[in-house]
């Protein structure tokens, strides 16, 4: 009797860890776009137009850069339109929310149409030093956005900025995603943190070793998280991470990423190297 309890015990420990290794993943290169994407801060998926929307920063992310602009590219990493949306401030983090398109300039956010590349409004942030990623809630309509060099996170709704949560443990708040009805903030420090934004709540998920860029959701509570200086993690369910890539030795950052559920592709934008490259997942 015990020698088989101890026998399905060990098959059971056998199991399980099979399923944890079945949950990791590794990152395959598919393409790289050519270097006339300047200085490529982040990239956002539109599952609705099967396309991608490249923030350039076309420069030094300053607030005299009047030169940024949105590139329109293709999944196949070809440029469609290079400049959809131009004469932008230091282009970062991007966001749909219904026909808009929503992007970070350095002290405000520009609203963009999702048919013209028209921008319809600005909306400043009283007090902005360096904003930075977006997320949004589509069913209440909120467009969330960090500050960096205020450490502080922002919603607007209806065109109105308020503070959703600044001051300890927020430092140099950066990476933003919205996903079941929290928002995951990714820290300065390295700490990946879950933000109820209705009660406040905030829970550390995980911790890397550098300051969060980018962030996407692979689903079952993993993600995707990459530090601007060239790492890339994998973050498991239970908040233990893998390097997956490290492209600093080379100096090719990894800024905000994108990635589209639907063929498992991750999109990492290369910052100086000029480039987009993407990866498959399995």
């Amino acid at each position: 009797m015990a020698k088989s309890f101890f026998i399905l015990l060990a098959g059971l420990l056998v199991n399980l860890t099979a399923i944890g290794q079945a949950q990791s993943v590794k990152l395959q290169p598919v393409w790289e776009s050519d270097t006339t994407l300047r200085t490529p801060e982040s990239v956002l998926v539109d599952p609705i137009r099967h396309v991608l929307y490249v923030a350039c920063i076309n420069g030094a992310p300053k607030l005299e850069n009047k030169s940024s602009y949105i590139a329109k590219v293709g999944l196949d990493g070809k440029v469609i339109q290079m400049k959809f949306a131009d004469n932008l401030n230091s282009t970062k983090g991007m966001g749909i929310l219904g026909d808009k398109l929503y992007v970070t300039e350095m002290t405000q956010v520009a609203e963009i149409a999702l048919a013209t590349g028209k921008i319809l409004n600005r909306y400043p942030i009283e007090g902005a030093k360096f904003l930075n990623d977006i997320a949004v809630d589509t069913q209440k309509g909120v467009v969330y956005v960090t500050d960096s060099n205020d450490s502080k996170v922002w919603a607007i709704t209806n065109g109105k900025a308020g503070i959703v949560l600044e001051g300890e443990p927020l430092k140099g708040t950066n990476g933003l995603l919205f996903e079941n009805n929290l928002l995951l903030i990714g820290n300065g420090d390295g700490s990946l943190l879950s933000l109820n934004p209705t009660s406040k709540k905030l829970t550390t998920l995980a911790k890397v070793s550098g300051g969060i860029d980018g962030i996407a959701a692979l689903g079952n509570k993993t993600y995707m998280v990459t530090e601007w200086a060239g790492k890339v993690w994998y973050i498991h369910a239970d908040g233990t991470t893998e390097l997956k890539l490290d492209t600093s030795p080379q100096k090719i950052s990894s800024a905000d990423i994108g990635y589209n559920p639907a063929t498992h592709m991750l999109f990492v934008p290369t910052f100086f190297h000029n480039t987009v490259k993407a990866y498959t997942l399995k």
